[in-house]
């Protein structure tokens, strides 16, 4: 009997490639963690269009670090802002103003995986979100971290999502089981689930290609 590993990855290749977007219900809920697993799941590539703050030990490096596969190519920011704070403030305190037409999607026949900044409604400038960079060809995948109050933070956020008609692909869960959180959300939202992230005590190559493995097969069933 073949490796069932082997012949996701083998659908992998054939497969229609995604553009699926990486969304959290906040900031700090484990986007980056959940793009390398995608990343590495799929061999995709990455692209984070808006980094805002630490440039040496970006969310690009990360996710970079932590994928074992030489398929992947991690392509450049759109906008590298120098302070850690909302992108339409640290855009400000740079000097420029966030434009989303200068922000073009690099072109690739590969899966493409793309980080968000913090939730959907987090501004890039006095009129634009980081729901506006989300286009109609992009799958959401929302990441969903346990905590008081995530329930309504993630209702609201898919909420949203389905009055723009946007695609969502499905969850991810982040943090301990918390079976009640997980299942009513399920049941009211009718939204896929793909998987959680435990509460690891470290993520390495090690932990991401676990993960990986573990969700493939939801992944390419998006």
């Amino acid at each position: 009997m073949q490796n069932t590993s082997l012949n996701a990855k083998a659908a992998n290749t054939n497969s229609i490639k995604m553009k699926l977007f990486i969304t959290g219900i906040g900031t700090d809920v484990g986007k980056t963690i959940a793009s390398t697993i995608v990343v590495e799941s799929l061999e995709a590539d990455y692209w984070k269009p808006i980094q805002a703050g630490d440039l040496d030990h970006s969310d690009s490096h990360k996710v970079k670090l932590n994928v074992k596969n030489e398929k992947s190519v991690f392509h450049p920011n759109a906008y590298a802002l120098n302070t850690p704070a909302s992108p339409h403030l640290a855009a400000e305190i740079d000097g420029i103003t966030i434009d989303l037409k200068k922000i073009k999607e690099p072109k690739t026949a590969n899966h493409l995986v793309i980080e968000g900044a913090g939730g959907i409604f987090v501004p890039l400038n006095e009129t634009d979100c980081v729901i506006d960079l989300i286009q109609k060809d992009h799958k959401v995948i929302i990441v969903s971290r346990h905590y008081l109050g995530s329930i309504n933070h993630t209702l609201l956020t898919i909420e949203a999502l389905q009055n723009r008609k946007i695609n969502i692909a499905g969850i991810i869960f982040s943090g301990d089981e918390n079976p009640a959180t997980e299942e009513i959300i399920l049941k009211k939202t009718a939204v896929k689930f793909i998987g959680r992230i435990d509460n690891e005590p470290y993520f390495d190559e090690n932990v991401i290609s676990y993960y990986a493995d573990k969700f493939r097969e939801n992944l390419l069933n998006l």
